[in-house]
């Protein structure tokens, strides 16, 4: 475990996240408060600055803009994040940026098109908190991650946090990662993510096997991520398992 100082995150959120996050080390849940301890929570914590654009103006801005022949979806995102994305090391603000851009891109209206009929609300409330967690996550433009917590493992810590079996948590992946295979929702994904300074990018394949899940900044090697990532997963992705309450079906 890397780690700088730092003090205790504290944040309050719309919406009361379900209190089994608090089965995790490092966090705690009191309805709408979220609490981190980072040097309990991270696996490796080295970085408290992160790229965040306000939400609000993403709305207005951006999410109705349309890709031309000219300028693609990601120029886009690119051309906005360089306008009006800001460091903070304001994890708070980072996390309540992180609940908007989720609760719109796991919004009920999905349900219908995912073509999962095992998938319900519920499920898309797990992934709205899941991966509001996750934007804790960081990578560097070298390609170096900086900050993991729990939830860089998402079938793990969802498995833990709502005793889901594995075959449900791998569902519940691919739902999270479905932007890739959807191009509708890949748009709506890039474009509500420079919220959050980047894109979203995974390691895995698409059969979820834990290989990540992080906003990475344009620009950063994939190449030495996904080295980086090979080199530490097994071992933490086992430590988060341990934390289920009992063994899934």
């Amino acid at each position: 475990m890397t780690t700088i100082d730092t003090t205790a995150i504290t944040v309050v959120l719309p919406e009361a996240f379900d209190e089994r996050w608090n089965r995790l080390p490092g966090i705690h849940v009191d309805g709408r408060r979220i609490t981190i301890d980072p040097a309990e929570y991270f696996f490796r914590f080295e970085s408290n600055s992160w790229l965040v654009a306000d939400w609000e103006l993403v709305k207005s801005q951006l999410l109705e803009v349309q890709e031309t022949t000219e300028s693609a979806v990601e120029q886009l995102a690119l051309d906005f994040i360089k306008a009006h994305a800001e460091s903070t090391s304001d994890a708070a603000r980072v996390l309540s940026t992180a609940y908007e851009v989720y609760a719109y891109l796991f919004r009920d209206e999905h349900l219908a098109g995912l073509g999962l009929p095992q998938i319900t609300a519920e499920h898309l409330r797990m992934l709205r908190e899941a991966a509001t967690l996750m934007a804790l996550n960081k990578v560097e433009l070298d390609g170096h991650i900086s900050n993991v917590g729990p939830c860089w493992f998402f079938p793990a810590a969802t498995s833990v946090v709502f005793d889901l079996d594995d075959e449900m948590g791998g569902m519940l992946d691919e739902v999270y990662h479905g932007g890739w295979f959807n191009e509708h929702r890949r748009i709506e994904s890039i474009k509500a993510h420079a919220a959050l300074g980047g894109r979203l990018v995974h390691g895995c394949q698409s059969v979820p096997d834990q290989t990540g899940g992080v906003v990475a900044p344009y620009g950063a090697s994939m190449a030495a991520f996904r080295d980086d990532l090979a080199a530490f997963k097994a071992g933490w992705i086992e430590q988060v398992y341990a934390h289920r309450v009992s063994p899934a079906a």
